[in-house]
């Protein structure tokens, strides 16, 4: 089994609407694919009624986050959507990502950069506004060569000269609500430090006893001596090591299924969730 745990789509900041990645990713010989957009699960519906035959969808989420100022992003799979609680506590978080794009987009103009919030808008398309869209925007104006360069501290990068802060889950909360929601919890790709700062591996361990399932592992940011570290800290634990493409459609260089799960890994999480589970495709349409 092929099993790609980390997608994004025209949701959030993926390039791909929920059906063209699903299509793709049976395209690229997937047997499980897990839809994650940030903060939100809007979707997910569209995902499963494009899925076809032979591909299973896993149902998730990247929630933002934020632990003594670091920034990190949590992965969960498999809660009951409609559970009340973390419903309203994921619109809260993606309701406050529109106020937040205007204002990196007043601070790039404060810098002579002429990004209107009507273009950055319109690449959103109804998807999760974020920073990649706003890079993108720079992208077509000459600014920056690629989305990447756009995150470094001269431009949007965390404490860069344009970015402006956000609402965010603080991640014992996120693994408190997906859990109450029958979910299971991932740390994302914790050790990407082209990304900025990272979490401590105490504060791993501190995640780990409060009831993290899980760590990324196998993920395009991480090289090989941080993916051996992080295994080593995943049995340390007692954490599932899993492994994703961070898959964003044209606006990163990852494939899908650049890197993958094991599938006792997959197994198990979802033999932890009860609040939802995995779909497989009938053919879609």
């Amino acid at each position: 089994m092929r099993i790609d745990l980390h997608t994004h789509s025209t949701a959030s900041d993926g390039t791909d609407t929920p059906a063209e990645l699903v299509r793709n990713a049976a395209a690229a010989g997937l047997d499980v694919v897990a839809l994650t957009d940030h903060d939100g699960v809007g979707g997910h519906a569209e995902a499963i009624a494009a899925l076809p035959a032979g591909l299973t969808l896993v149902t998730g989420a990247e929630l933002s986050c934020r632990l003594d100022g670091v920034p990190l992003h949590m992965l969960a799979y498999l809660f009951d959507a409609a559970e009340p609680e973390f419903a309203r506590a994921r619109d809260f978080v993606r309701d406050d990502r529109e106020p937040r794009a205007r204002e990196m987009v007043a601070r790039l103009n404060a810098l002579g950069v002429p990004v209107t919030w009507e273009r950055v808008a319109a690449i959103a398309a109804g998807g999760a506004v974020g920073r990649p869209h706003v890079a993108t925007a720079m992208v077509e104006l000459g600014v920056v060569a690629t989305v990447s360069d756009a995150f470094t501290p001269e431009w949007l990068a965390d404490d860069g000269r344009a970015y402006a802060g956000k609402h965010e889950f603080d991640p014992f909360e996120a693994i408190r609500l997906v859990k109450a929601a029958g979910g299971v919890t991932v740390l994302a790709h914790p050790l990407a430090l082209k990304r900025g700062r990272c979490v401590s591996e105490s504060a791993i361990a501190e995640l780990a006893s409060a009831g993290l399932d899980g760590i990324e592992v196998d993920h395009m940011d991480h090289d090989a001596p941080t993916r051996a570290r992080l295994r080593g800290l995943a049995a340390e634990l007692g954490l599932l090591p899993t492994g994703s493409s961070d898959y964003h459609g044209s606006r990163k260089t990852c494939g899908l299924g650049e890197f993958t799960t094991d599938p006792e890994i997959y197994g198990e999480i979802t033999r932890r969730a009860t609040g939802a589970f995995p779909v497989p495709g009938a053919g879609g349409r």
